[in-house]
């Protein structure tokens, strides 16, 4: 649900311009009473107030799992908040939604091992926010959310289109942060090679 309440304030002090929470769904309260269901089953032999019992306990725990996955996103004048992590604006680069099996991607086989997840198996779309800050090693942050159009609209990116010249091609990663890998890692190499010399 989108919020455009100038009254509130959010990170960094500003107005909150965007707030969306991600909620499970219905069909995901059906996972709490298939737990219940199986907590009665595992002590029903034993007794049926045990049964009960164990059951109420099983589902119990199960709800409160399914309520601590509920989380936020605000985007304010200066700051944007995925779940635990924000970030100053004018560090964010490019942002693109998607939808489909382009989510499924982002989410799979084109994931970069060091971008930040904010993901809910139960909200399919996804927007992915570049990070241009200098200071963190995280190309972007990934998230979930039930509205990319207007998430990505109000960072001033756009959806991703599909099109054929896609087929095979890489998401693009910030030169700076390939090279201050490749030097990491050059570094490293220097010095597993002093120390085979020693």
């Amino acid at each position: 649900m989108t919020e455009n309440v100038e009254k509130r304030i959010g990170p960094g002090g500003s107005p909150i311009v965007y707030h969306e929470k991600l909620r499970p769904t219905w069909p995901m309260w059906l996972m709490v009473l298939l737990a219940g269901g199986i907590g009665w089953l595992t002590l029903a032999p034993f007794g049926t107030s045990w049964g009960i019992g164990s059951g109420i306990v099983v589902a119990a725990v199960a709800a409160f799992v399914l309520i601590s996955t509920t989380t936020d996103i605000s985007v304010t004048t200066t700051h944007v908040q995925v779940g635990r992590a924000t970030i100053e604006r004018k560090h964010v680069g490019t942002v693109t939604g998607y939808r489909g099996d382009d989510a499924f991607q982002q989410r799979g086989p084109k994931l970069h091992g060091l971008a930040y997840l904010h993901l809910r198996s139960w909200v399919k779309p996804v927007v992915r926010i570049q990070i241009e800050d200098r200071q963190d090693r995280t190309p972007y942050w990934l998230t979930s959310t039930n509205k990319p159009e207007e998430l990505t609209n109000l960072l001033g990116g756009s959806m991703h289109v599909q099109e054929d010249l896609d087929i095979g091609h890489e998401e693009e990663i910030p030169q700076w942060l390939i090279d201050a890998e490749r030097e990491q890692l050059e570094a490293e190499q220097a010095s597993d090679t002093t120390e085979q010399g020693k």
